[in-house]
């Protein structure tokens, strides 16, 4: 299990300025549906902005408390 503040640090030591929603899907708080919105993204493809989130948060997915990840990830232009 992980808390929506601690997956949020995760991201933004990645993407400073970004801005993190998390729902949990199932009540277990470890299948997520995650919105960033993050200028960050600028420029790059929806598979280029799901790995850098991905590498992110490679620890918690690793160690399991991430079973499952829906992402959205947008530029702070595309809201």
């Amino acid at each position: 299990m992980i808390t929506p503040d601690v997956l949020t640090e995760y991201i933004r030591e990645s993407l400073p300025d970004a801005e993190v929603t998390v729902t949990d899907r199932t009540g277990t708080m470890n299948h997520l549906k995650v919105v960033i919105v993050s200028n960050g993204f600028e420029g790059k493809n929806l598979l280029d902005r799901h790995r850098l989130i991905y590498q992110a948060l490679d620890t918690p997915m690793k160690d399991g408390r991430i079973h499952a990840l829906e992402l959205t990830a947008r530029t702070k232009d595309e809201t």
